[in-house]
């Protein structure tokens, strides 16, 4: 035993020099360039070959075949369907409802639907956005036509049974309290009211009333005031021929006749917002939630592509202005960010991070600093390049899926952007001069105009906070 012990541990010193040596000779042979090779030019994403087509009901359809993998991806957007078509009383509506789109329709139950799709080699799904609502679906490309009739009948026949309405209703109220207990929800809820005022935008985080309010009644009916062709787009995009795919969305939605009246188009959000200051007490919490906020812009107007730049360089990535400078300079947060949302009848500028107690003043003086920096001082040309770089190359990897290419049209059509839009992108962000984001900075971002929401334990940060202005301290 001994001698096998001491025969492996030769084996293995042995081992051990050789790699040593084979280590040093190749470090003694292998060159290390001065400097990195320079970076290939960036590519736009090759604008797609859209074939447009309006059904007579209004219903638009765009095609975009595509090679690849034999899958065929479907994506329905329904305008004006989302959170901002929601009442006061009843904010957090429209993520219910597209949560139910699957759950059952007048043909089949929740379990028929999931089958269904699943013996298609595919999915489908719903989700709610401010502007509207999106169902999608997928499928080998052979069941391309099966797949798009389920899709519709999950979008103009939804059932909504008792049974499914319930257990939606008991899932939203947990979901409800485990959200309340999170300081970023009840900030982002505050500082949505400071922004948009009663204005629907700053009104889509539910209420226990508005959950236990929702009836089956009330779903059916405004399926019927949101789900309409004339306010609605089908994309879809994989390995299908152009006319195969009309004739298929012809099958599938020809005959989807508008019932009832519309509801109404979405008011433009107020520009004028009035900052204010609102600490929201968290006793005892050993930090602060911070959000700064302000009114922004809409998707639709020419500042859009400065204004994603802009955002980008002041706190869109982990190399972004407040994020080295809160995270990694300071020391006082995991993780800050700040820039644009952007909608389709206004926006928001938004910052935020989660601070230590001790620091909670400081952490707003730095963000100031920042916003008053990219208003005032020219981005050097280095850090314009970088992030040039940085929104192209995420933009293009996130859009080579052909799913990611659907939904991005229809994302871009629910905010009012133009299908060409999608090819353009890349181009018009490298075109952006550090003047017009001097000019974005100066214009949205200015300290005095943005709104400050707190949570934290007043004991501990309230007199960090009086230099801000006078904050008004509430539970809510």
């Amino acid at each position: 035993m001994n001698k096998l012990m001491l025969r492996l541990t030769l084996t293995i010193c042995l081992l051990f020099s050789v790699l040593a040596y084979a280590a040093d000779t190749v470090h003694e042979s292998v060159k290390i360039p001065a400097a990195m090779p320079a970076y290939g030019k960036d590519k736009p994403i090759p604008a797609p070959r859209i074939v447009k087509k309006t059904l007579a009901n209004g219903l638009q359809v765009w095609v975009v075949p595509r090679t690849g993998l034999p899958r065929v991806d479907f994506v329905l957007a329904v305008r004006g369907a989302g959170y901002a078509a929601d009442d006061a009383l009843n904010p957090g509506f429209a993520n219910l409802m597209a949560g139910l789109l699957n759950e059952g329709t007048s043909r089949r139950d929740s379990r028929a639907i999931a089958e269904s799709a699943q013996g298609m080699g595919g999915s489908v799904g719903a989700s709610a956005a401010l502007d509207g609502i999106v169902v999608s679906a997928n499928a080998v490309a052979s069941q391309a036509g099966a797949m798009l009739e389920l899709l519709a009948e999950m979008a103009r026949a939804p059932s909504f049974p008792a049974q499914e309405v319930a257990l939606a209703k008991a899932n939203a109220l947990q979901s409800l309290k485990v959200q309340e207990a999170t300081p970023g929800f009840r900030a982002e809820r505050a500082l949505g009211k400071a922004i948009y005022g009663v204005h629907p935008y700053g009104q889509t985080q539910p209420t226990v009333e508005a959950i236990n309010s929702a009836t089956e009644a009330m779903f059916k009916a405004e399926h019927a005031k949101r789900f309409r062709p004339d306010r609605s787009l089908l994309v879809i995009t994989g390995r299908i021929k152009e006319a195969d795919a009309m004739k298929l969305a012809q099958k599938a939605f020809g005959d989807w006749k508008a019932a009832g009246t519309a509801t109404a188009e979405t008011a433009q959000t107020p520009s004028d917002a009035k900052p204010v200051r609102v600490l929201l007490e968290r006793a005892g919490s050993v930090q602060s939630t911070i959000r700064i906020g302000s009114p922004g812009i809409a998707a639709g107007v020419d500042e859009l592509v400065p204004m994603r730049l802009a955002s980008t360089i002041l706190g869109g990535g982990f190399s972004s202005r407040v994020n080295l400078n809160l995270r990694e300079e300071k020391g006082y947060t995991y993780g800050a960010s700040a820039g644009a949302r952007v909608y389709r009848t206004g926006g928001a500028i938004v910052g935020g991070a989660d601070v230590r107690n001790a620091v909670s003043g400081a952490a707003l003086t730095e963000f100031f600093s920042e916003y008053r920096r990219i208003g005032t001082d020219l981005v050097p040309a280095p850090e314009m390049a970088m992030n040039k770089r940085y929104v192209a190359g995420t933009y293009l990897i996130s859009n080579q899926l052909q799913r990611s290419v659907a939904n991005t049209l229809a994302s871009n059509w629910l905010i009012g952007l133009p299908p060409e839009f999608l090819g353009q992108y890349v181009p018009l962000i490298q075109k952006v001069t550090p003047e017009q984001v001097r000019a974005i900075g100066k214009k949205y971002f200015a300290p005095e105009n943005q709104s400050i929401v707190v949570v934290g334990d007043k004991a501990a940060v309230g007199e960090q906070l009086k230099a801000f202005g006078e904050f008004v301290v509430t539970e809510k």
